[in-house]
């Protein structure tokens, strides 16, 4: 991975982790959680949207919401669990 990749990774992260939790929180929860968030949900929507059969289109803008999308699940866990 190039430091270019990584830094464009961590951007769709944060956004991602942002949006995601103005959804389910009603506010930003700072720029590391956020980042965190955004990226696990990475990972959680790459996984995830594929056994769906659903295509969300390629480039930045289709990262950003798989990675969305897995922020909203890997949120709404954490929320189940914590309760």
């Amino acid at each position: 991975m190039t430091l270019e990749s990584f830094l464009i990774a961590c951007a769709i992260g944060i956004v991602a982790g942002w949006l995601a939790s103005l959804l389910m929180k009603g506010g930003s929860s700072g720029l590391l959680r956020n980042l965190l968030i955004g990226l696990v949900g990475g990972l959680i929507g790459s996984w995830l949207i594929p056994k769906t059969g659903l295509a969300l289109g390629a480039g930045y803008v289709g990262a950003i919401l798989t990675a969305f999308i897995g922020a909203v699940v890997l949120l709404l866990i954490v929320r189940l669990v914590s309760k």
